[in-house]
This record gives structure tokens, sequence and C-alpha cells, in this order.
């Protein structure tokens, strides 16, 4: 009854596999899961991998994303996550949540996770969301110490370290390009640029930085949303839609909400909700059953 309980795939296994994903030429496709059943609804729809989005940590707590959080709750929520898919999954580390040491301990409470790679900022400490305005970056030097940390203190060397620079919406494109080029140098294995804008945007980060990219797809941003495909013809490797099934779910949930207050009934939602038995399909409760029969139902011989 294997991958029942827990995800098939060792943790290892989903490391190699999205290194092997960063250098296959085609692009890896990360939704956002904001709990364990939408990782899983992600997996078995078919895409190459999972993100566990700090802004969606922080929502889900009912808090915005300034930096609130902890190391205990994202690495408590990324655990959750990548133990039912078989999935590599990135997460969103802030800062690393204090100063180099602190990174450094982030990575290795990651590994211990399960997860498969996570990437850090270099804004200065408490953050705050990558598409508002208002941020500030800390020194080149304070991030490559931060990077270097991380770095350092890796046991698995597939485990992939992502560098994300917020300069690119203060300092401009090219002192980001320069900040990627010090970070990919630091030992970063592949490069996140926040909040670019258009499509030569992102084609002249590629054009410029030698180490896989990835692109940042959210939703009422200041990034025009390309498709995967013209993100895989400039040359990204990777794609995150970090809020995507967050916001999905939240309009549903407020506008059935508000039909359910006013007509006293759901009886006219029903067309809009997950049927029960697609959430059983999804939580194998058949294989569940098989599992429970095959373990309690026996008898005991006589000598034993």
């Amino acid at each position: 009854m294997t991958g029942l309980l827990a995800a098939n795939t060792s943790a290892a296994d989903k490391r190699a596999a999205f290194r092997a994903g960063l250098a296959s030429g085609r692009i890896q496709r990360f939704p956002g899961a904001f709990n364990p059943l939408v990782a899983k609804l992600i997996q078995e729809i078919g895409f190459e991998g999972v993100y566990v989005s700090g802004a969606v940590l922080s929502a889900d707590l009912g808090l915005p994303d300034i930096g609130l959080t902890t190391l205990t709750e994202v690495a408590g929520r990324g655990h959750q996550i990548a133990r039912v898919t078989d999935l590599p999954v990135l997460i969103d580390a802030d800062t690393g949540f204090g100063e180099p040491m602190s990174a450094a301990r982030t990575v290795t409470v990651l590994e211990d996770a399960g997860i498969a790679g996570c990437h850090l900022e270099d804004q200065v400490n408490p953050k705050r969301c990558g598409h508002l305005d208002g941020k500030a970056v800390v020194p080149i030097e304070d991030m490559v110490r931060r990077l270097r940390a991380a770095v350092s203190v890796r046991r698995d060397p597939n485990f992939v370290i992502c560098a994300r620079t917020d300069a690119a919406g203060i300092e401009g494109i090219d002192a980001a390009i320069e900040r990627a080029k010090a970070y990919a140098d630091a030992g970063a294995d592949l490069i996140f640029t926040e909040a670019l804008n258009t499509a030569a945007d992102f084609a002249k980060f590629r054009a410029a930085v030698p180490i896989p990219l990835l692109a940042n797809m959210t939703e009422f941003g200041k990034s025009e949303l390309l498709s995967a495909t013209m993100l895989e013809e400039i040359g990204y490797n990777a794609v995150i839609y970090p809020v995507t099934t967050l916001r999905l779910a939240m309009y549903a949930a407020e506008t059935g909400l508000r039909e359910l207050l006013a007509t006293g009934t759901q009886a006219g939602l029903l067309d809009r909700m997950q049927h029960r038995s697609r959430l059983y399909e999804l939580l194998q409760y058949e294989r569940y059953n098989e599992f429970d029969s095959d373990i309690f139902n026996f008898t005991l011989g006589r000598n034993q």
C-alpha cells in the first residue's frame, strides 16, 4: 500500500528531479498549494512541482505578508505539503528569518522537512510582499553572506538554493542583473527576479544571467502575465503561480457564503462545489479501506 499515508518518492529523489527539470530545457511549472490537499491535486493534474508561498502562508494565518511568520510555521507547513506529494516542493524562506546564521539554520530545517529547495531574498529584514511599494534591499555583500552561509550547510547537494532579488523595482533592472550575477557567484543554483514588468524585461535578464532563472506569474501584481510557453521560449527554467489557488478558493468561498447568507440554503451552490465522491477519490478512501481490511480482518491460529 505504498504512497498511501505518504508520498512514494523520497526527498532525495524529489530534489534530483527538481535539478533534472531545471536542466531539461522544459519549463517547470509550480503552482502554489495553500494546503496538502491542493498539493495532491497539483500532482494529479500533471504539473512538475509544488510551490509554497510565504504570502499565502501569512494570509492563511490571517496576517499580511510583512515578515511576521516564523521558521517553525513555514517549515511545518512545508513538511505537511511535501509529505503528501511525489513532486518537488519549492518553498519561500523570506530573508532566511534573520542573519546569515539563521539563513543557514533555515536550510537545514527545510532539508529535514523534505523540501526540494527554497528561495532567499535580498530584502531588508523584516521583508514585505515583493509586489508592494516601499521595499528596501540590503547591500549586495550582505546578501552574498546570507547565500554563502546557506550553501555552506547544505547536506544534500541537490537541495536547490534560489536567490531572489527585489532590486529591479528599487534600483533598476541593470542593478538587479548585477546582483543576480553576484548571487550566482556566491553559490545560488537558481535566480528569481521579483516584479519584472514585461516580456522584454524577462528576456533582458535571460540574456545577462548564465544560470537557471525562475519567473513569478502572480496575479494583480507588477508583472505582465506571460504564458508558460512564452517564458520557455525566452529561456526561463521555472515559473511559479504563488497565490492562484488561494485566490480561486477564496473567491468561491466568499461568493458562496454571501449566497448562503442571502438565501438561507446552499442548494443553489451545489454545482459550484467539489462533490463528496471527488474528494474521496482525491483522498483515496477506497485504498485506505483496503489497507484497513488487510490489517484487521484476520484470524489467529491455535498455536499462536
